[in-house]
């Protein structure tokens, strides 16, 4: 995951969609545009593994945004399965601690091993950890769920203890990209969800940041959804954030 990235390779869309069909119509139109598909919730919940297997079909890297947090057998077990899916990058959420990060970590290590058996060439599925979700105010980490550290240092501590468990890195906003790189150093992965261009809707994001400024604080890889997604001419939209990355 950490080579030499293109402004194409950064850029990472999200299938936020809710058939099969909406999803491979999105990879036709936007393989040749894009770095890597992320399938969400509402994508698996509405279509199961079959998407892994159209990301296979197309070539397409994909990022499992499966967000596990559950006892550390049960997530172990899952990672296991998400290797076998042959996945590029999958997630959890760090909240759940590190012995259920540590769990998780080998498992990937352990599946990767058996997966090169029967496929040499495969390669190791980045497993990183959901910090903060962008969406959430600093209000509500510290009045509503009573965390007693500030959001801008709760996340880099969070990253930190990513770290530290053996995974590959985070999934953060970008207005904390700096601190989680200064804490992490520059082999640990920061994907960015929350990105709005300039010329893009906010909508439900809390924390959002250009795809320039993205890559300017730190961040590997930006998440783009709705701007993308429900725009007019997908593939102008797509190409007018790699521009902007490139830049």
């Amino acid at each position: 995951m950490k080579r030499s990235l293109t402004a194409k390779d950064r850029l990472i869309v999200a299938l936020d969609v809710s058939s099969e069909a909406e999803a491979r119509a999105l990879i036709e139109e936007l393989r040749d545009e894009v770095g890597v598909f992320k399938c969400g919730l509402e994508l698996f919940t509405s279509c199961g593994t079959s998407l892994f297997a159209l990301a296979r079909e197309y070539g397409v890297r994909l990022f499992f945004d499966a967000k596990f947090h559950d006892i550390p057998n049960t997530v172990a077990q899952a990672c296991r399965a998400a290797v076998n899916q042959s996945v590029d990058i999958f997630n959890l959420h760090a909240t759940g601690g590190s012995a259920m990060m540590e769990a998780a970590a080998q498992a990937t290590a352990a599946a990767y091993q058996e997966l090169l058996k029967a496929e040499p060439k495969a390669s190791k599925p980045a497993l990183i950890a959901v910090t903060i979700l962008t969406s959430m105010k600093a209000d509500t980490l510290s009045d509503e769920l009573k965390v007693g550290l500030p959001l801008e240092k709760m996340v880099p501590y969070l990253a930190q203890l990513a770290k530290k468990s053996n995974l590959d890195g985070v999934v953060a906003s970008a207005q904390e990209a700096t601190a989680i790189r200064e804490t992490c150093g520059d082999d640990f992965l920061i994907i960015t969800p929350g990105i709005r261009p300039s010329w893009a809707e906010a909508n439900d994001q809390a924390r959002i940041v250009t795809p320039r400024d993205a890559i300017a604080r730190g961040a590997d890889y930006i998440v783009v959804g709705r701007p993308i997604v429900k725009a007019k001419d997908r593939v102008v939209a797509a190409r007018k954030i790699v521009e902007e990355l490139a830049s």
